[in-house]
């Protein structure tokens, strides 16, 4: 199981959560969908860490709340959620983050991943975005997603003289 790393950063964290609330809100009622009491508790789980968040650690976190619900039905919500454009999986962790703003069809979703926290930032590229289809036009492929994962060292870790990340992850 991973660690839920509070963030890190200087900022109104009751904002993130909010937002996050309000996009899933406003995404079912867009839709048609039906927003249940576990999609609103599984996005706010992922909305209150800025590191990925696996499968597991939400069926606990609901748990120690007094909501205990089976996997099964964690790994539904979050199928919905990265399907709806609400939250991402971010591979190389096997785990789910909240997703922070809207995307278009040209964009790469770019993921800053701190080695030493679990800090995860998500940015979008226009430019990579452009470069990428290009690049796959060129090879004749058709790409299913744009996201690209970049491991590294946050600034607050920097800062805090944590030095580079241990080699290999």
């Amino acid at each position: 199981m991973t660690a839920i790393a509070p963030p890190l950063h200087d900022h109104d964290h009751g904002q993130c959560v909010a937002g996050a609330l309000a996009r899933v809100e406003q995404r079912c009622a867009e839709r048609g969908l039906r927003l249940t009491p576990l999609r609103r508790a599984v996005m706010k789980a992922l909305a209150e860490t800025h590191s990925p968040v696996g499968a597991y650690d939400i069926v606990q976190l609901l748990a120690t709340a007094g909501e205990p619900v089976p996997p099964m039905s964690v790994y539904r919500v979050l199928d919905f959620l990265v399907a709806e454009g609400l939250a991402h999986r971010i591979e190389s962790r096997n785990a789910y983050l909240a997703c922070t703003h809207p995307h278009d069809g040209e964009e790469v979703v770019v993921f800053l991943i701190c080695e030493r926290c679990g800090l995860t930032r998500e940015v979008a590229s226009h430019a990579v975005g452009r470069d990428l289809a290009w690049a796959a036009r060129a090879a004749g492929f058709e790409p299913r997603q744009r996201v690209l994962e970049v491991a590294g060292t946050c600034a607050h870790c920097r800062e805090a003289g944590a030095g580079p990340a241990p080699a290999g992850g």
